[in-house]
């Protein structure tokens, strides 16, 4: 007879195809179910923490929830700072976790609920009578929310015989948020007209225009208005036409792309949230420009914002489109500027002035010799630059970084699970700096197990934690604590079954070159230990810099 985690368990694998957990006391008899009972398919994680994380870059890989799973007390706490990192991230996933017995907490047990509450996720409790229908609740309430959510089985019903699995119905899923009232029929004929006389109109795009479907509408506007066009780092590749498009906004964003925003005299922000890193602490437009934004949220995002829409990004879009129509103006903004130069980033030296690789010719390297069907991932550090400003990427669903919301590190080698299991015909690069990358090293067989040949990682290996380094040590703060002994990186990835290059020159990318040409089927996981300088600051971290100092 099924048990009651057996319930859990074939009721969330008619949602998801995908488990990431540690086993333990707590999950066990879930587990059993997954692998006996199921077709999801279940991937081990060496931390639990990986458990979220690979869940949390599985979604952004594929748009399909996915499931994380751990045992109770430690194991749970272990999982929190990846459920606070997809809470603000706003990432639907379900972490199904045992629980302490319903007769009372035992001496490890802790809490959970209030932790999770802390961080911002709900817990869902199933006992025997109502574990198929709380597991639904579980998921409509992810995907409704669009936020993790806890599933707990309590230790003593974990293994109870609970009958028959029920019939459970589908989670109800709400239908895109539609421009409403005559507010917003108002403020949208404003937009439109704003963008139909605009001299200079620029349109910029978030991971929220990805979500909801509106690049083709989006695109379809560009053209309409002669727009150029500029996404936000999660945005990345949104818009269908790169030809007139400047890439990504804020610290990540060319110098000369930055000032043609600057120069825009009307904007229109679709799906972003405007935080202080796309707007460049609050440069991003200038004072002139009269800005408009449309979003989910309840109200507009940044100070700056003069006119707002609450609305999906693509239904407010195919709005504008039916409103403006097809006659742009007679010479576009957009064909009159030369959107290529603006993108182009600092080239830099072979080697910086301390004899270590400048990273910024070591990403234009890799960038050239990356396979082109690729999903990028990245861990969180200083580093974060270099892909983000030179590694482009085809559409927002290839470029994730987990843990840049809740500005964590160690999320890096987990996030290549998700991914590739997501991705299954592409090849997943990691870009991790040394401190995360040891921070969740246990990770690192997981990541070269679920990847295998269709993986490789790119370490910034500056014997630092390079962010801290330039915001305290450029203060004078001691520097002892922001210094990390050279790790080889190399021989770890060696250890675990992984091809390791040491990279002291560009001559010895070589190897990527190489590899990029054989078979995915037979080639090793390829590790490159980049022995960068520390010395390089990215421009970003130069912004974040100024504004701090």
């Amino acid at each position: 007879m099924p048990t009651v985690s057996a319930h859990v368990a074939l009721t969330l694998a008619q949602h998801v195809d995908a488990v990431f957990g540690v086993m333990g006391n707590g999950n066990a008899y879930f587990l059993d179910a997954i692998e006996t009972q199921t077709d999801a398919v279940f991937t081990a994680v060496r931390h639990e923490q990986g458990a979220v994380v690979a869940a949390d870059a599985h979604f952004r890989a594929s748009g399909r929830i996915a499931a994380g799973t751990s045992t109770y007390g430690a194991g749970f706490t272990n999982t929190l700072t990846a459920l606070a990192e997809a809470v603000q991230a706003h990432v639907p996933l379900v972490l199904v976790v045992g629980d302490e017995p319903t007769s009372g907490p035992r001496p490890w047990d802790v809490d959970q609920i209030a932790l999770a509450s802390a961080v911002g996720a709900r817990t869902y409790t199933v006992g025997r009578a109502d574990a198929a229908a709380t597991t639904v609740i579980a998921i409509e309430h992810a995907l409704t929310y669009r936020v993790p959510v806890v599933l707990a089985i309590p230790y003593d019903v974990a293994a109870l015989e609970a009958g028959e699995v029920p019939e459970a119905p589908a989670p109800r899923i709400p239908a895109a948020l539609a421009p409403r009232g005559e507010f917003a029929d108002a403020m949208l004929d404003e937009i439109a007209a704003a963008l139909a006389g605009a001299e200079r109109p620029f349109l910029l795009a978030g991971r929220g225009a990805w979500l909801s479907g509106a690049s083709a509408a989006l695109g379809e506007l560009a053209a309409a208005t002669g727009a150029l066009t500029a996404s936000s780092a999660l945005g990345r590749g949104v818009f269908p036409d790169t030809r007139y498009d400047l890439g990504v906004t804020g610290g990540f964003g060319a110098d000369g792309a930055m000032e043609l925003v600057r120069t825009a005299d009307v904007a229109v922000v679709f799906g972003a949230a405007l935080n202080q890193f796309t707007m460049r602490f609050g440069e991003l437009f200038a004072p002139g420009t009269r800005v408009f934004q449309i979003d989910i949220a309840p109200a507009a995002t940044h100070a700056h914002v003069g006119g707002f829409v609450r609305a999906d990004a693509r239904l407010a879009a195919e709005e504008l489109v039916a409103r403006i129509g097809s006659a742009g103006s007679a010479t576009p903004w957009r064909e009159t500027v030369d959107v290529a130069s603006a993108r182009t980033y600092d080239a830099g030296d072979e080697l910086a002035p301390d004899g270590r690789l400048d990273p910024r010719s070591a990403a234009r390297r890799i960038a050239e010799l990356l396979p082109e069907d690729r999903v990028v991932v990245s861990d969180g550090g200083h580093f974060i630059g270099w892909a983000n400003m030179y590694w482009p990427v085809a559409a927002p669903d290839r470029m994730m970084m987990v843990g840049t919301a809740f500005q964590s590190i160690g999320q890096g080698w987990p996030s290549v699970v998700g991914a590739a299991l997501a991705r299954r015909d592409s090849t997943v690069v990691l870009t991790s700096g040394d401190g995360g990358g040891l921070m969740a090293i246990a990770d690192l067989e997981s990541a070269v197990r679920a990847a295998g040949g269709r993986g490789m990682a790119v370490v910034w290996n500056d014997a630092a934690y390079g962010a801290e380094v330039n915001l305290y040590g450029l203060k004078g703060l001691a520097e002892g604590p922001m210094r990390i002994p050279e790790v080889d990186f190399a021989a770890f990835g060696a250890a675990v079954g992984a091809e390791g290059v040491v990279v002291r020159t560009l001559a010895d990318l070589d190897r990527l070159a190489s590899w990029t040409e054989e078979d995915a089927a037979t080639r090793p996981f390829l590790l490159l230990d980049l022995r960068i300088s520390g010395d390089v600051i990215a421009p970003y971290q130069q912004e974040i810099i100024r504004v701090n100092s």
